[in-house]
């Protein structure tokens, strides 16, 4: 699916077929299936989580989500996972960073249900909430905002997403976005250097890069 495709006002996709539905809805209609995923870090670390289909990504942990997480640049302080699907990148961020605070939250309501059940069963506390990019955190900042952003539900997503970053960031804060460069990602690092003033590559590997901005 490009951005071409319709996204309505809740996140459904419009698209004419019955046999796709974009994960990027507030309620999917995806039969409900589990499996059971594993990710192991560079540093030999294992997590466990339970993948629910109609939540990017069922049935595993996708390569890009895999790069942010072994080599995103330090944390601390408060960091917001948005889109944060079943919890990876949130539940992970907080259990090799036990001094961080972590808020994660995600249009998709059975993805906030499956990250809660993956916090718990990792054992990690997190505010977890439900809601479209920034609605659930009006008023709040925090040091770090981290995301695989969904490219796929359009450009009007990933750009209210990284305007709304720097609202939602401390000064110095940073946001730290993943994406296949050459598929919609060089057009977010340029977003990101529009509205932050900087923009930089941290990571780069099999067409993936980790982008990095910083309010100042």
């Amino acid at each position: 699916m490009n951005e071409k495709d319709k996204i309505n006002k809740k996140g459904h996709s419009l698209q004419n077929s019955e046999h796709f539905e974009h994960y990027y809805v507030e309620e999917p209609q995806t039969p409900l299936k589990v499996r059971e995923v594993q990710l192991k870090l560079k540093n030999g670390h294992i997590y466990t989580f339970k993948s629910p289909s109609g939540v990017y990504s069922f049935g595993d942990v996708d390569k890009a989500t895999q790069i942010l997480i072994n080599h995103h640049a330090p944390v601390s302080g408060k960091v917001l996972d948005i889109g944060c699907g079943y919890g990876v990148i949130g539940i992970v961020l907080k259990k090799e960073n036990p001094q961080v605070e972590i808020f994660m939250s995600d249009i998709n309501k059975r993805a906030v249900e499956f990250a809660k059940i993956n916090a718990k069963d990792n054992n990690i506390d997190a505010d977890i909430r439900h809601g479209s990019l920034y609605e659930p955190w009006s008023g709040m900042v925090f040091d770090h905002i981290i995301a695989n952003p969904p490219i796929v539900a359009g450009k009007k997503v990933w750009m209210d997403l990284v305007s709304g970053a720097y609202e939602h960031l401390k000064p110095g804060g940073t946001l730290q976005l993943v994406a296949y460069h050459n598929k919609g990602g060089e057009r977010i690092r340029n977003y990101m250097k529009d509205i932050f003033g900087n923009a930089e590559d941290i990571w780069k590997e099999g067409g993936i890069r980790i982008y990095l901005s910083r309010k100042e």
